[in-house]
């Protein structure tokens, strides 16, 4: 069953909710994501649902299937995101943004390229506080490692779904503690020979709830 923490400020309007789903079925999130979507008011909270998938392949609106080389027993599901193909697994913190975008600004919209650059930056931050260096690579949505025997290797996927509303779902995905070899059976995000990491192999062994905290703490930083 879900659990509902609330983050308040003084200012309007309130933090979004955060939303513990625990292990759950990809396809159950994606519907759960879109439901949600379709029967928001303008007085909908805004939310965000951390998960933690079982293996699965997912493609975006515009992915290549061909990018998936071998699926082995993974599904692969076609979702309504953005992007290409990426994995999602145990070990693997997954937090979907369900927000209105027109309350994130006094008066005005927060657009869509401040919203990505936002939640790159609610990772660089997040990886930051466990000295480790993310940084940004340019056409590539994600955060890579920035230095050392890793230096770009993804450790972060994103992809979004906008409405005409403003309204968003999917998310944000940061590897923590994984079997990154299904990523092998992939080109991750369309690029060949791609490098993905994960937190424990650079050095950093924390438990996965309290990097999904981490997270949705720096996300909500960003977005009040």
């Amino acid at each position: 069953m879900s659990s509902v923490q609330q983050l308040r400020s003084p200012d309007h309007p309130p933090s979004p909710q955060i939303i513990q789903r625990g292990v759950e079925p990809y396809s159950v999130s994606f519907d759960a994501m879109r439901a949600f979507t379709d029967s928001r008011s303008a007085d909908t909270p805004d939310q965000l649902w951390i998960v933690e998938h079982p293996p699965v392949f997912t493609l975006g609106l515009g992915a290549d299937p061909s990018h998936v080389l071998a699926p082995h027993d993974i599904p692969v599901i076609q979702t309504d995101r953005g992007g290409e193909v990426t994995y999602h697994g145990p070990g693997q913190v997954v937090i979907y943004l369900l927000l209105d975008l027109r309350r994130r600004r006094p008066a005005a919209r927060l657009f869509v390229r401040e919203f990505v650059q936002g939640i790159e930056q609610a990772v660089i931050d997040t990886l930051a506080a466990y000295n480790l260096a993310g940084e940004r690579k340019a056409g590539a949505p994600g955060i890579y490692i920035a230095d050392g025997a890793w230096q770009g290797a993804k450790i972060a996927a994103l992809g979004l779904k906008v409405r005409g509303s403003g309204c968003t779902y999917h998310g944000v995905s940061l590897n923590v503690s994984m079997d990154l070899e299904p990523f092998s059976w992939i080109n991750p995000c369309g690029y060949e020979g791609l490098a993905t990491v994960d937190m424990k192999t650079l050095g950093v062994d924390t438990a996965l709830s309290e990097m999904q905290l981490a997270l949705a703490h720096k996300l909500i930083d960003r977005f009040n």
